[in-house]
């Protein structure tokens, strides 16, 4: 248990129904008896996991502060793991900020980000992959996003983690035993034995690596940029995706000149699509600094929409933005063919096919909405690779957990390289141990305190 008592609101600032102080650690129930006037039952405290109501007032003067109801979790059977109280006070930031204050003069603490889910682990509820799977559920997009961290919450992914570090102990031990005996030569037997469960280990821990990117995008994101020259009809196909009239449109171009960012779903998959400033020339500074912040989108882009416009052609500047995004995965689209009467005339297309091949090209027409469907499809194909999120839940998404995975993929080619070579068993003990802690740092078993503070300064306070 954690010595000190720790308070916060838990809820958004703002107004609404409720908002909800919480508090949690050893004093957790004194201080609140020392505030809270009950209705009816004076002794509310005996009791676990009931509502209580009555007022909140300042004990020095009197003063009521809010009309209230006060949930109490004993320990262990709280978030936790200790005595944890919930004041349900009206939804406005007066009252829970005198509330809070009032606790605070009581003993408390104010709890640091996410320090509730911190004592949650450190008290052994929970581990750092359920841990960090609270704050992606909290900040999940689409009911696909949702269902991986909810997955990740319950176990499924610890499990996985927990068998390879058992695999791995079962190697050291393996090894260990042959170190233990000096005196005899390591068995033949025992280093293929050895090197077969390693390359399997590692066929096992590749098999969720296959998963990782695209539980990233799960978790993340897709950042998607749309560029073009000015007038192509970028915002248009903003608006269009996003369903809401997110950007000005115009036929003036240099319309936008700033980054328009919004998340929507396609396909299950939460995209970040931004509309940027188009590319040109121009002595407009405003627009100038538009043009570099596209500029530097497109290198923290995970895809590229290309947009060029059928009726205008094709001219030097869209060859000028090809030889920025050349380096990015992405798709072409050709917008506005709802105005080119004469297909005979339309050469835009040849020029545009020959340009990046490998990306795959489409016609759209954003005013008329013809070709949304085929590019949304392809956006999703082309950035999962057919791979859906697996019916057990069971992916990496955390670049924390594929960087731990990595490392212990690597550790175990040192290991099998070690025994083609002859290296000292011994030796080979050291990479096993390293994959071992690799992967403990995934769910805690084997983490230091600066990693753990990293992680749990990413939440909000309250939580």
């Amino acid at each position: 248990m954690i010595g000190d008592t720790i308070a916060a609101i838990s809820t958004p600032p703002g107004e609404g129904g409720i908002g909800i102080v919480r508090i949690s650690g050893p004093e957790a129930i004194d201080i609140t008896n020392k505030i809270f006037k009950p209705a009816k039952n004076k002794r509310w405290y005996k009791q676990n996991y009931k509502l209580n109501y009555g007022y909140i007032h300042d004990p020095d003067n009197s003063q009521i502060i809010d009309e209230v109801l006060v949930g109490i979790m004993r320990a262990p059977f709280s978030y936790t793991k200790e005595d944890v109280i919930e004041i349900n006070c009206h939804g406005g930031m007066l009252p829970l900020r005198k509330t809070l204050e009032l606790v605070l003069k009581k003993g408390a603490r104010l709890a640091e980000p996410g320090e509730f889910t911190k004592r949650a682990f450190l008290n052994g509820r929970l581990d750092l992959i359920q841990a960090e799977s609270i704050i992606d559920i909290i900040r999940a997009n689409t009911e696909d996003s949702m269902r991986l961290a909810i997955g990740q919450l319950s176990g499924g992914l610890s499990k996985k983690i927990n068998e390879i570090q058992q695999q791995l102990l079962l190697i050291i031990s393996i090894i260990e035993a042959n170190i233990d005996f000096p005196e005899d030569d390591v068995d033949q037997y025992n280093l293929i034995e050895i090197k077969q469960r390693v390359e399997l280990l590692e066929q096992e821990i590749n098999n969720l690596l296959d998963y990782a990117e695209t539980g990233r995008i799960y978790r993340e994101g897709l950042r998607t940029v749309i560029i073009g020259k000015p007038n192509v009809g970028k915002s248009s196909l903003l608006n269009v995706l996003s369903k809401v009239n997110r950007a000005i449109v115009t036929n003036i171009p240099g319309t936008t000149r700033d980054l328009i960012e919004e998340v929507i779903n396609i396909g299950g998959v939460p995209i970040k699509i931004i509309d940027t400033a188009g590319i040109r020339e121009t002595e407009d500074i405003i627009e100038k600094i538009g043009v570099q912040k596209t500029k530097e989108s497109i290198q923290n882009a995970d895809l590229v929409i290309l947009v060029f416009d059928a009726q205008v052609g094709f001219d030097f500047i869209d060859n000028q933005i090809v030889e920025l995004v050349k380096h990015k995965k992405g798709i072409k689209v050709i917008n506005k063919i709802d105005v080119i009467k004469n297909k005979n005339e339309f050469n835009t297309k040849q020029k545009v096919r020959n340009l990046l091949p490998h990306w795959p090209l489409i016609d759209i027409s954003a005013l008329e909405e013809k070709g949304i469907d085929k590019l949304k499809n392809e956006i999703v194909s082309i950035i999962t690779g057919g791979k859906v999120i697996p019916q057990d839940n069971i992916m990496i998404s955390n670049i924390r957990h594929k960087n731990q995975l990595v490392k212990a993929v690597n550790y175990l080619k040192d290991v099998q390289n070690g025994i083609l070579q002859g290296i000292a068993i011994d030796v080979l003990a050291i990479d096993i141990r390293g994959a071992w802690e690799a992967v403990g740092e995934i769910t805690g078993t084997a983490v230091n305190e600066n990693i753990i503070d990293k992680i749990f300064s990413e939440f909000c306070i309250g939580k």
